[in-house]
């Protein structure tokens, strides 16, 4: 165990700041009467932000850094079709396109996105072998919309079950939760594990934001993963203390019974009352408060072992107090920084509505019925010579 064993890891790399997503006006591509010359709303500049908050915050100093690292074909491969990844890699290498619904690639986009899911991978690593007590990978492209045979939403390759299956595969983990609270619906996560009892998907989102198609209360799984799978989607307009409410009454308590080995996180801030591409009102403090809940389940279920995955947030100019928020959560250091949009808060946003308390009610009745592990429980402390 090093001197880092007790730090929070954390992930990054400029070269993720270079997957080029053209110009646009919010999504729509430039052309026609929609005029050129904007920025892809998924651009690096809010992503960028984060760290440079960190920087001058202080914070990341503090912090173990991970080196990103390619990750290799056969990674990819445990989640992705051959001919999936062989049309992303030649619209890559052909100067862009798109490779599924909303899913904009450009110059070196295939390169950049296996340095991303690599990582991922090396946080895991890290947290495994003990040489962190827990991660964050300020990681782009996402990852949480990519199913296996095609890029969604922003999303090129699925950097959580990539991550999910390299656990398994190489570490030998047997039972892991995801815990996504980005605004839009974790589609990737629910469609690959949607019959597997032994990870744990739960999705808290916009109703009916991205994807329209997915993400309804009573997808709950089936098979032998039936109850395996929660989503709390809440409606437009949901504030701080409804997210507190479902981080509560729904979030630990599944956690507490499905008792996973390892609790990934798909870390979105397009929830946060800034954002353009939701209608959520969370703040800063929401997701402080979402960390501090599964760092705590982490802590007493699996010996702490906690990956958050950068997934979504467009506001450049708030998203960055909602990133520094968490990692001061997952590290336990708390900087002089105050996040100086709270002070702009209206009293409605504290406030629980009834369509709310319907949804997280009905979650929450979802999340006692959790099927409770009956596996062997593998001893995943020391697997630093497992990997290959």
């Amino acid at each position: 165990m090093g001197l880092g064993a007790h730090k929070t890891g954390f992930v990054w790399n400029e070269r993720f700041m270079w997957h080029i997503t053209g110009i646009a006006a919010g999504v729509v591509p430039a052309g026609g009467f929609v005029e050129p010359g904007l920025f892809h709303i998924e651009n690096e500049t809010a992503k960028r932000r984060i760290r440079n908050l960190l920087d001058v915050s202080g914070l990341l100093g503090q912090l173990e850094q991970i080196e990103a690292e390619s990750a290799q074909l056969q990674d990819l491969r445990r989640v992705h079709t051959d001919a999936y990844l062989e049309r992303f890699q030649a619209q890559s290498a052909a100067g862009g396109g798109e490779v599924g619904e909303k899913a904009v690639v450009g110059p070196n986009s295939w390169e950049i996105a296996r340095l991303a899911v690599g990582g991922c991978l090396r946080a895991a690593d890290a947290i495994l072998d003990r040489r962190v007590a827990n991660a964050y990978a300020l990681v782009r492209p996402a990852g949480h919309h990519a199913e296996p045979d095609q890029g969604r939403g922003f999303c090129l390759l699925s950097n959580g079950c990539i991550t999910v299956e390299y656990l398994r595969a190489v570490h030998g983990v047997e039972r892991i939760a995801i815990v996504d609270w980005d605004a839009h619906h974790g589609n990737g996560a629910q469609k690959l594990y949607y019959a597997d009892e032994r990870v744990l998907t739960i999705s808290v989102h916009e109703v009916s934001n991205f994807p329209v198609d997915s993400g309804e209360l009573a997808e709950t799984g089936q098979g032998e993963g039936a109850g395996a799978n929660i989503n709390v989607p809440l409606p437009p307009g949901t504030g701080h203390h409804a997210y507190l409410a479902v981080a509560e009454t729904v979030i630990a308590p599944a956690l507490s019974r499905f008792r996973p080995d390892f609790i990934l996180v798909s870390s979105g801030f397009d929830g946060s009352l800034y954002d353009p591409l939701a209608r959520q009102m969370a703040m800063s403090e929401t997701y402080r408060a979402l960390s501090a809940t599964v760092r705590a389940s982490a802590e007493a279920l699996c010996n702490g072992r906690l990956l958050m995955l950068h997934e979504g947030g467009y506001s450049e100019f708030y998203t960055p107090f909602c990133g520094l928020a968490v990692l001061e959560a997952l590290s336990g250091i708390r900087t002089e920084v105050e996040d100086p949009f709270l002070a702009h808060l209206s009293k409605p946003v504290h406030s629980i509505r009834d369509e709310q308390a319907a949804v997280i009610e009905a979650a929450a009745a979802l999340a006692a019925q959790v099927p409770t592990t009956t596996l062997r429980r593998k001893n995943t402390h020391d697997t630093s010579n497992q990997r290959s």
